[in-house]
């Protein structure tokens, strides 16, 4: 008697039901895929409603933006993650937002920087990202409306304050329109295949000093060799015998790099935040940080700046970080960068801020803007 064929024979139980899954996963594809062109749709008729003429950043609302992400992230109930469901969400808008034009960014290159993820972090993969050689740069371009707005670091949770960028506050008019929080993962990187090959170690000065601990333990006798950047250095690792770098994955990937120790920052919250530069001032999104530039008229005198500061106390507003530096108006002459919880349109911080202005020598808002969602 022949054999049936295999053809003709059922299906176990388990192939079917897998199959029906897959095909509820398919019908679930075409849902998404539906209500994404609906929500790209919507965002032509939004940007209809406003004029063209205005560029890009008038239909980039980073109050609003803010808020839809933390809607997002409240109603999430798994199993992806916040983080994972706020990227996609981002990507969605940042997608939708280009229809119109895409945004330029302006960002302290090179490619492959952290600086670089700031941005995709921040803005999604559909903006034009422009690698500049400097912060002075990043803040010319945004000035001049060659980009719409700029990131550049501000802080380490490491090494503390990029110093550079709060004196070129002292000379521009741009305001903060928002800020980026980047968990640091630094990986030791090049071209040998054992960590013991490494003559020299080239990288940014952050980057050296915030994985300090790890080489002086693992490379005591390595020569540490400071960069313009964590790319210059991948760059250099790629092209010289015995030299090796520190930079994020992505560098790795861009200059065909072989990762020889993962995450060698000496701190497991290594974190960056960085400024969103622009032109003009946000609307309260709900959570926001404003950022202060002031100055007492005499620093020296017993009390200056306790009593400058009175009012944030006496109207409950949280200074959450102060710094000084030198004003360049005179010697031992200096300013204060203040940031604190709110925003200034709210009528607790305006009322503490007016009367911290009729203290004041120098007043200046630098920006209210959405605190980091993620």
């Amino acid at each position: 008697m022949p054999r049936k064929s295999s053809r003709s024979r059922p299906r176990p139980r388990s192939d079917a039901a897998l199959a029906a899954v897959r095909e509820r996963i398919d019908a679930v594809d075409e849902r998404i895929q539906r209500l994404l062109n609906e929500r790209a749709q919507l965002a032509r008729r939004v940007g209809a409603a406003k004029s063209r003429a205005a560029g890009a950043s008038a239909f980039y609302r980073p109050e609003r933006e803010a808020q839809v992400l933390r809607a997002v992230r409240a109603r999430n109930r798994g199993p992806l993650r916040d983080e994972e469901v706020v990227r996609l969400f981002r990507e969605i808008m940042s997608a939708c937002l280009a229809q119109q034009e895409p945004l330029k960014v302006a960002y302290l290159g090179p490619e492959a920087t952290f600086s670089q993820t700031a941005v995709l972090t921040h803005f999604g993969h559909s903006v034009r990202a422009l690698p500049l050689a400097s912060i002075d740069e990043v803040f010319h371009e945004v000035e001049s409306g060659s980009a719409d707005f700029g990131v550049v670091p501000i802080e380490n949770s490491t090494e503390g304050t990029v110093n550079h960028t709060l004196d070129r506050f002292l000379s521009s008019s741009l305001k903060i329109c928002g800020e980026v929080e980047l968990r640091i993962h630094h990986h030791l990187m090049g071209s040998m295949s054992a960590v013991g090959r490494i003559l020299r170690v080239c990288a940014h000065p952050q980057s050296l000093a915030q994985c300090r601990v790890w080489l002086q333990e693992h490379l005591p006798q390595v020569e540490l060799i400071p960069a313009s950047s964590n790319a210059e250095g991948a760059r250099r690792a790629r092209d010289e015998r015995g030299t090796a770098a520190i930079a994020g994955e992505t560098a790795a990937e861009v200059y065909g790099l072989k990762v020889l120790a993962a995450q060698i920052e000496d701190r497991a919250d290594n974190t960056t935040r960085f400024l969103v530069l622009g032109r003009v001032l946000l609307a309260p999104s709900g959570q926001d940080r404003t950022t202060l530039l002031v100055s007492v008229g005499h620093t020296d005198a017993p009390g200056a700046l306790c009593r400058l500061l009175e009012p944030l106390t006496r109207h409950r507003v949280s200074m959450t970080r102060i710094e000084s530096r030198p004003s360049h108006r005179r010697k031992w002459d200096y300013v204060f960068f203040i940031d604190v919880d709110g925003h200034a349109e709210e009528p607790h911080v305006a009322r503490a801020l007016a009367s911290l202005k009729r203290r004041a020598s120098l007043f200046r808002l630098l920006g209210s803007y959405p605190r980091a969602v993620l």
